[in-house]
């Protein structure tokens, strides 16, 4: 069964929330939704048009990075159901909370969740800039262990039914979204195990002018690491990794 939408979370550590927040406010364009949660730890970036698929989350423990939900229409697949489906394809279940979540590990230790939909459809479009053009948060790149990537590529193309593609690179696999999903998947192999051996994750921006953009966003704190072909690398004012594409 097909999910209906997705939202990527970023998830900052401490005191980095308000800094990480405040970054990813300006270079999206979006309003910032009133907290929610027993601590006020989550909010939703919402976008100038468009349903919101960007949200925030203050976490009390770990050095933070992203996380993905996964939006079930219920009248078509329930969540226990969905979660049941993950669990056979190599996923792990770690918590329920009542009928609103229930939160999983991908076979290489990537958290996502299991939501219900409330009926998002429309996706936004990007957001221009004066000082750098158009641009957008279109994808979320899963960075896999070399030794898990295989299986982490056929997980997530069974558990969301899109189609694996080839990318530029036999390091890279990119996930068919269907239109109407707000941001694609790309599986990158990493060169060598992190010393916990997990997936992580990171947000990658379509740029009309990728220098433009990256020069924009370093004004506003965020530093380049590297420059290629393909785009720019780069983190945030707290240290989140992150990328600029064309």
């Amino acid at each position: 069964m097909a999910f209906s939408w997705v939202t990527i979370f970023l998830d900052f550590p401490g005191d980095a929330f308000e800094p990480g927040v405040a970054f990813w406010r300006e270079v999206t364009g979006s309003g910032l939704s009133p907290s929610r949660g027993e601590a006020g730890e989550f909010a939703t970036l919402l976008p100038p048009d468009g349903n919101a698929y960007l949200r925030v989350q203050r976490i009390f423990d770990g050095a933070g990075g992203c996380h993905l939900d996964l939006h079930v229409d219920l009248t078509a697949e329930s969540l226990a159901e969905a979660a049941a489906r993950a669990v056979t394809l190599g996923a792990r279940m770690h918590d329920r909370e009542d009928d609103e979540v229930i939160i999983l590990d991908s076979p290489g230790g990537f958290t996502f969740c299991v939501v219900p939909w409330d009926g998002e459809m429309t996706v936004p479009g990007p957001v221009a800039a004066a000082e750098a053009g158009a641009s957008r948060v279109a994808q979320l790149t899963l960075d896999v262990p070399p030794g898990g990537y295989e299986r982490e590529v056929s997980f997530w193309a069974a558990l969301t039914g899109w189609d694996p593609r080839p990318g530029p690179e036999p390091e890279y696999t990119f996930l068919t979204r269907p239109a109407g999903i707000p941001a694609g998947l790309l599986l990158q192999r990493r060169q060598a195990a992190a010393p916990d051996d997990r997936v992580r994750g990171h947000v990658d921006l379509q740029c009309a002018d990728i220098r433009r953009t990256a020069d924009w966003h370093a004004s506003l704190g965020a530093r380049v690491t590297a420059t290629y072909p393909w785009g720019i690398v780069a983190t945030d004012p707290v240290g989140r990794p992150y990328c600029c594409l064309g």
